[in-house]
């Protein structure tokens, strides 16, 4: 029993900053037998202000030293501008890696809406990504979907998650959008198309102009994963683990005391 247990993979969490937290959080309850690795790309961050080429090299790049150093049993790929940039070129360059991807949850939304408009917050590399008008196509041709690109949020929620102070002001700007009137109904569910939003949901309820349903796909990502992820009975959590790398390999004293307050030793 305690060989195996020592032989248990470790899960790796990808995200392009610490947003992915939302999905760790998540996949924990799910996987207590399995150790963590969280990396945060955050010397590429933020993901949004990329080519997509350049991007897709770097990705593809981490993710061969990553694969190569930690050997993990799944990767969670909690960036939607990551993968629905990357995922493609990611399974194609580890045919043999467990992918869990996140994309905006246009379906569930379209599912949901009783109103038929919804909107999708996200980053402006997932706003314009073919990937989303796809899902849009597959799913929500019942629907009026609008895509709402921020520019600022993902460094916004990332100051607020660090305990930083945030202007309401600078937030309802970038919310704003989502919220659209049309013929007597109104916008009832805005996805929530970038992991670091959520962290930011009780200031969304609060500055809303009316009540909507903000969609987080945490949950959801990581029922997927515990799907993809063999169960080994008797397996206990490995000591060692849960491990947050950062690409800088200088993340600041706030987010360290952060990492350690999701139980993350920082490499």
């Amino acid at each position: 029993m305690a060989a195996e247990t020592r032989e248990l993979k470790p899960v790796l969490v990808f995200d392009s900053g610490i947003g992915g937290l939302t999905v760790l959080r998540e996949a924990r309850v799910l996987m207590p037998e399995r150790g963590f690795v969280y990396v945060a790309d955050d010397a590429g961050f933020p993901y949004g202000d990329w080519e997509e080429e350049p991007l897709k090299a770097r990705i593809v790049a981490l993710f061969r030293e990553l694969i190569d150093t930690y050997d993990p049993e799944a990767v969670v790929v909690a960036c939607n501008t990551a993968f629905t940039l990357a995922g493609a070129d990611l399974r194609a360059a580890f045919p043999g890696m467990r992918f869990i991807g996140t994309v905006p949850a246009i379906k569930p939304a379209a599912e949901r809406t009783r109103s038929g408009l919804v909107s999708v917050l996200a980053t402006p590399g997932t706003v314009k990504r073919a990937y989303t008008r796809d899902l849009i196509q597959s799913f929500a041709t019942q629907c009026h979907v609008r895509l709402v690109g921020s520019q600022n949020l993902a460094r916004m929620a990332e100051a607020y998650i660090r305990g930083e102070a945030v202007s309401d002001q600078d937030v309802l700007s970038e919310i704003t959008p989502c919220f659209v009137e049309s013929e007597g109904r109104r916008t009832d569910i805005v996805v929530l198309a970038c992991t670091h939003y959520p962290f930011m949901a009780n200031v969304f309820r609060r500055l809303a102009p009316w009540p909507v349903d903000w969609l987080d796909p945490a949950e959801a990502i990581a029922r997927q994963a515990r799907r993809l992820v063999p169960v080994v009975e008797g397996a206990e959590h490995p000591d060692g683990f849960d491990l947050a790398v950062f690409t800088s390999g200088n993340p600041d004293f706030s987010t360290r005391r952060l990492m350690q307050g999701f139980g993350l030793r920082v490499g």
